[in-house]
Order: C-alpha cells, then structure tokens, then sequence
C-alpha cells in the first residue's frame, strides 16, 4: 500500500479568470438577480471544476484576487418562474402533459458586473480513503491550463457567461480597494429533493483587492 499524503501540498495552485460579464448572486435576492461585487468561493470552485476534476479531491479556494475595476450593468433577461424536477418530468410520463416554457416566462433584471479579471487560488484536498500524492493532481491540473482543456466550458455565475481561462503571468497585481462585504456565500449543503438547500456563509471583507476565503476548518484550528 502506498503512504497516505496529507490533504493539502506545497504552494496553492494559481489560475486567471476572465471573461466579459458575470454574475455572482446574491440569495437574499429573491426576484431580481443582483450580484456580488466579486465571485463567490463556490462559483470559483465551480470554474475549477470544469478544467479538471475528480472523485478523489475537493478543490479548496484560498484567495481570489479582483484584477480590474469592479464595474456594474443592468439587463433585462427573459427567465422561467418554475424549477423543473425529475419528480415533474415522472409524473408527465405517466399521465401526459408537458412543460411549456412560452407559458411560464417572465421578464427579469439582472444587475451584473462587466470586464472582470480574477486570479484564484486554490488547493486541491484528498480525500481520506485516497493513497495517491497530491502532486499528481496538481501536475494535471497544471498541464490541462497551460493547453487550454476543460470538461466543460466554465462560466461567471451564469452559464451564458462564458469564462476564459489560463496560467498566471506572476505579475498580477490586485486593485487598491478595501470593502466590507458582509456575509457572501460559501457553499450550498443540497438536501434530498423536496427538502431545503442549506446556504452556508462567512463574512467577508476585500483587503487591497483580495478576498481571503475563511473556511469554518480554520477557525476550529
């Protein structure tokens, strides 16, 4: 048996996010989309994910760093009232009917942000039952951003926001702006269907342009 490896190893993992709109929302907001004023931690794991991901990590975001004056826009986007579910779509097999989307439309804003630039950085944590070196996946990791591969085509908040993707240049400098921003989202503990989602938060705080991600793990230590 190969020797067990600590959860995390050496230096973060370093990636720049870009892309010409996103939109990182906020969950008070109940009818209207309106966004942070930088990116979530679960958003950006989630933009890790689809560049590489497997069963035996976690991806951990540490620090993400704004790039680019935080600037805001307002649209008008067409959404749906209803969030379908398999339970839906079960019942329409068996007794007939449909969903129609002309039907159940409704007309939204959406206050976004534009020409955001984001440098993040992330460890990749093992699982218990996993033997392999982190390194391994870190070298993946690493290879799959300098050619440019992802499983899917990462996106800023909303899937019609497409991200870019690449290495970090090593000269990349935050904005000089310090916010409070109260409480953001960290991750979302999902329930079995028909159960409540569970959004959990921290309090966070821009610092000279950086989001430092507080896990509650860190406070425990």
């Amino acid at each position: 048996m190969s020797a067990r490896y600590p959860p995390t190893y050496d230096s973060p993992l370093e990636v720049r996010v870009w892309g010409d709109y996103a939109c990182f929302t906020r969950p008070e907001m109940k009818v209207e989309r309106v966004t942070y004023p930088i990116p979530t931690p679960s958003a950006m794991r989630g933009v890790l994910e689809a560049i590489f991901w497997k069963p035996e990590f976690t991806w951990r975001i540490q620090e993400i760093w704004v790039l680019r004056p935080i600037r805001y826009f307002s649209i008008l986007r067409n959404e749906v009232n209803s969030q379908m579910s398999n339970r839906s779509a079960r019942n329409w097999e068996r007794n007939g009917g449909g969903y129609v989307a002309s039907e159940d439309r409704a007309q939204r804003h959406t206050l976004a942000l534009r020409d955001v630039d984001y440098l993040v950085r992330a460890q990749i944590e093992v699982k218990p039952h996993v033997q392999e070196n982190p390194a391994k996946y870190r070298d993946q990791f690493r290879r799959r951003v300098h050619q440019g591969r992802c499983f899917t085509r990462p996106y800023l908040g909303c899937r019609e926001f497409a991200a870019h993707f690449g290495p970090a240049n090593g000269d990349e400098q935050p904005i000089p702006v310090d916010d409070d921003l109260g409480l953001m989202l960290l991750d979302i503990d999902y329930a079995a269907e028909g159960d409540r989602n569970t959004p959990r938060l921290f309090r966070a705080r821009l610092e000279h342009g950086i989001l430092r991600v507080a896990h509650p793990s860190d406070e425990e230590a």
